[in-house]
């Protein structure tokens, strides 16, 4: 028993220092460390205000052929849909009867020629009479008048000539400018002109092609506005660039100039028509295409503020982009912008500071009042690669 006893001491000491290791205080949160997130200043760059409205193509030019003069039609001399080139053939009309009248005129006109002959060379002989005393001022008279009347005459017969070697060109219908022509209306051997011209077939110039579309009131003075109410002379109208995207295109691939501004505003629907001019060499773009049209609202660049427009989040408030303050805080900096530019990148009119730390991450990552690790990036910028297109100039 007595050593027992010697070890109890030791037992009660032993069983007091586990009862402390229980007693150990519990383990505390600790919080993650802050999210690394990619942030970028915003671009500065010197952007011209345009707007993108909505348009339609309008060929250049539009022409109806038809038979000017009565007769049977004996060739056509195109194939449907096919190009012509100015002044090439394409319908003929039976030239017989025309053939004949142009003669009929021709001999007209050598008969009234030889008339005037003979009476001028009396007309000079019974001048040089009275003259003499020789003959009398009645006879003279006589003697000019029918000079007068077979120089008026020759006048006639030479009119009557004109018109029958015109009636005998109307006979060739030919092109009157580079274009595509229609499907032919009538067939070789129908009588054409007999009461009125008939319309044979329609030529259309599709190089260069116009573009329409029209502007509203708001739009009409805001560019005023930019132009410091300056008026836009005709010549520098034409250098205002205007581009075009069809609806399966990207961007604005065709690229041309304002050619016609009216002169009036349209008071029932409170827009006024504004035309460009674009070069179409492989007649991509034909009369009555549906276009985006992107067009300046100014002559000059004003610097910008550009962002991502990815980056942008809009909530019931409006528009806003997150930033990284003060002690790497995320911020909800509240923003109004601008138009969207090709490359992806959106103008910021309101709001934003250039030294701003945008944030670039879309992953959830930066929440506003959280602390993060701001990673320092550049925005990227790519412009259109697309190279500038000649001035379209109207065709010879």
């Amino acid at each position: 028993m007595r050593p027992f006893r010697a070890l109890a001491p030791l037992l009660a000491a032993l069983t007091l220092t586990a009862l402390l290791a229980g007693c150990k205080q519990e383990n505390k949160f600790q919080p993650p460390p802050p999210a690394e997130v990619s942030v970028g200043v915003p671009v500065k760059q010197d952007v011209a205000p345009f707007e993108v409205l909505t348009g339609n193509t309008v060929a250049f030019a539009t022409v109806d052929l038809v038979a000017r003069v009565e007769g049977f039609l004996v060739s056509q001399d195109y194939v449907d849909g096919s190009v012509k080139k100015k002044d090439d053939k394409l319908f003929g009309i039976e030239q017989t009867m025309y053939k004949a009248k142009v003669k009929e005129a021709e001999a007209q006109l050598d008969g009234a020629k030889a008339s005037l002959v003979q009476a001028e060379a009396e007309f000079t002989r019974q001048e040089t009479l009275l003259r003499q005393n020789v003959s009398a001022q009645n006879t003279f008279d006589q003697a000019k008048a029918k000079r007068d009347n077979a120089r008026a005459n020759v006048e006639n017969a030479e009119g009557n000539l004109t018109i029958a070697q015109t009636n005998l060109g109307y006979t060739t219908v030919t092109a009157p400018f580079d274009g595509i022509v229609s499907k032919h209306l009538v067939s070789v051997g129908e009588l054409v002109g007999a009461t009125t011209a008939t319309k044979l077939a329609t030529i259309v110039q599709l190089d260069p092609i116009y573009v329409t579309f029209n502007m509203s009131e708001q739009d009409i003075l805001q560019i005023r506005q930019n132009l410091k109410n300056r008026r836009v002379d005709v010549e520098e109208l034409s250098k205002v660039p205007v581009e075009i995207g069809l609806m399966n295109e990207e961007g604005f691939p065709h690229k041309g100039f304002l050619n016609y501004v009216s002169p009036e505003l349209d008071a029932t629907t409170g827009t006024i028509l504004v035309r460009a001019l674009f070069n179409n060499p492989d007649r991509i773009l034909i009369p009555g295409f549906f276009v985006r049209v992107k067009v300046p609202k100014g002559l000059a660049a004003n610097a910008a503020l550009l962002v991502p427009n990815r980056v942008i989040a809009e909530d019931q408030a409006g528009k806003y982009l997150l930033t990284v303050g003060k002690d790497n805080v995320v911020v909800q900096t509240r923003i109004t912008t601008g138009q969207l530019l090709p490359n992806g990148l959106r103008v910021i009119s309101t709001g934003l500071q250039p030294d701003d730390q945008v944030v670039l991450n879309l992953n959830g990552a930066a929440i506003p009042g959280a602390k993060v690790v701001p990673k320092v990036t550049t925005i990227p910028v790519t412009t259109d690669s697309a190279p500038p297109a000649p001035t379209p100039a109207a065709p010879k």
